[in-house]
């Protein structure tokens, strides 16, 4: 019997545009990924964008090379990254074209995975998973994983209005013919969050669209860099003007292009997304900064209409926006920022008005929160309090669940679920179930211990899930409860380690974490990092 014959090479249909600007210590790297991709890649496209720090003659070595690479210097530095992929789209002789930043890396078999759903499907888009990379943890979180858990086709966009939730344009490989067909460019020169509005052009010409589960970008995030990227650089008050203006640009374009569902939609992701992201971080800034961002913020959502706001009214983005919107000047911030936390938790107190009615507060009685009193527990921006309490003789976590207007009650908190996430490996450990009892007539209370010794060094995140006595449940994370020395640093005395030291703190969403150093050479280290922190 002959053997089968080997199944055909994928015919060179793709090209990959890598841009980067003075990025000479990563870009090989994102050109071998892409050359590494196999013979389904035609050609790589390097846009250098007129970089002062080797790039260009580091791309031409690797050109002399590799025949499949081209370099194409930009002669003035764009400032952003909308012109070079310009120029890459100009550039590429393919049918198919994918983009890549010179700082990231393409997972083996990505390209084959989006090009064959692409040409299976008849789609002028495939779009994969990606990946945030933390470096240099190593730690990954995958990106709008919902979309991507099957293969799927789409007719048009508008059968899947969660896709306006993606903005990347890294994760996706376009029919090039498409993209030009449609003159679909990225905004030039220096404009921040590009991939918005070039994401909403894509989906305002309504391609026929493939999804595909396989992970197809790495996204490597250095926040230690010393130039961050400019997703990151939040610190200004013209970032997130720039980020307003990319969404406002991007709603116009889909309802110019009749897309009312998914201009709705893309209103709805700046409540849940944008506002959501900024205001965790707004008590990280000064005055000025505040005061700016609130005002543009209402300034913005201002714009919104009536059947933007009844839209899931209990979503937190949603309400968050409200406060913002009702309150001339910044107030209640730190119970913002909790509302802004994933999962969303609402703190105390829970006001009335006289009629019984309940709202955010005394001082903003129109914000209303009435759809509170009839979703499911499930949807509840749940308040759990939480407290470690490291002791020689055993560490207790000690955790209150708030009452929600009467709600809980109704539901009857029964346990909750404890797991700590080590936040380097992503690794959990000391899973344990604990009873809720009574605590006073407006909470529930509930202690487990925490084996720290066995917990080991590193950052840990902890995880809750409520149960209730229906069955159903609900995943929330702990605000961390601060002042009196609870979230001091203690060194605990241990058999196995000799001594633990245990960092109790608040994420800055307000979420109990905890740092853990074991052994006598941990301590010194964290203490010799804090001494060298407060002589720089």
């Amino acid at each position: 019997m002959l053997p089968d014959p080997p199944a055909p090479e994928p015919t060179p249909q793709v090209g990959v545009v890598v841009i980067g600007y003075n990025d000479a210590a990563h870009v090989a790297d994102a050109v071998h990924s892409a050359l590494g991709q196999g013979p389904a890649v035609a050609e790589v496209v390097a846009v250098d964008d007129c970089s002062t720090d080797g790039s260009a003659e580091l791309l031409a070595r690797l050109a002399a090379e590799e025949p499949r690479l081209r370099v194409v210097r930009r002669e003035v530095n764009s400032g952003g990254c909308g012109s070079p992929r310009n120029t890459g789209i100009d550039a590429v002789t393919t049918p198919y074209v994918m983009f890549l930043d010179s700082d990231d890396v393409l997972p083996p078999g990505a390209v084959d995975a989006l090009l064959a759903a692409a040409t299976r499907a008849d789609a002028e888009v495939a779009s994969g998973l990606c990946v945030r990379r933390e470096l240099p943890s190593g730690s990954e979180q995958p990106w709008q994983e919902p979309l991507y858990a099957a293969h799927t086709v789409l007719a048009q966009p508008a059968q899947r209005p969660r896709l306006v939730h993606d903005t990347l344009c890294v994760n996706k490989l376009y029919r090039t013919d498409f993209l030009r067909g449609h003159d679909i460019r990225f905004p030039e020169g220096r404009f921040l969050y590009e991939d918005i509005v070039f994401t909403a052009r894509v989906l305002a010409a309504t391609p026929r669209m493939a999804l595909v589960p396989d992970l197809v970008y790495v996204w490597h995030v250095r926040r230690s860099a010393e130039r961050l990227s400019l997703s990151l650089d939040r610190g200004r008050i013209d970032n997130w003007k720039a980020r307003t203006e990319a969404c406002a640009l991007a709603y116009d374009i889909l309802l110019g292009a009749g897309q009312k569902e998914l201009a709705r939609a893309t209103r709805a992701k700046f409540l849940d997304h944008e506002v959501r992201m900024y205001a965790r971080e707004l008590g990280l800034r000064d005055a000025h900064y505040q005061r700016a961002w609130w005002a543009h913020t209402r300034e913005y959502l201002a714009r919104y209409d009536a059947a933007d706001w009844e839209l899931n009214p209990t979503a937190p983005g949603r309400l968050l926006a409200r406060v913002v919107l009702e309150s001339p000047e910044p107030s209640d911030l730190p119970r913002l920022k909790e509302l802004a936390a994933r999962p969303a938790r609402l703190l105390p107190p829970y006001a009335r008005v006289p009629d019984g009615t309940p709202v955010w507060s005394t001082d903003l009685p129109q914000v209303t929160l009435t759809p509170f009193l009839t979703r499911p527990p499930r949807q509840l921006p749940l308040a759990v309090d939480g407290e470690l309490r490291p002791r020689a003789r055993g560490t207790r976590l000690c955790l209150r669940l708030h009452e929600l207007y009467g709600r809980m009650a109704e539901a009857g908190p029964q346990e909750v679920e404890v797991e700590w996430q080590h936040r380097e490996s992503g690794r959990t450990a000391q899973r344990a179930t604990a009873a809720f009892t009574p605590s006073g007539e407006d909470g529930w209370s509930a202690e487990v211990s925490v084996d720290l010794a066995a917990l080991g060094a590193g950052t840990w995140d902890l995880g809750l899930t409520v149960r209730f006595t229906d069955g159903t449940c609900r995943d929330v994370t702990a605000h961390a409860l601060t002042g009196a020395g609870r979230l001091s640093r203690r060194a605990v005395p241990n058999v196995r380690h000799g001594v633990l030291l245990v960092q109790p703190y608040a994420t800055h969403s307000g979420a109990l974490a905890l740092r853990v150093a074991t052994g006598i050479r941990g301590v010194m280290t964290i203490a010799g990092g804090r001494l060298r922190r407060l002589l720089h």
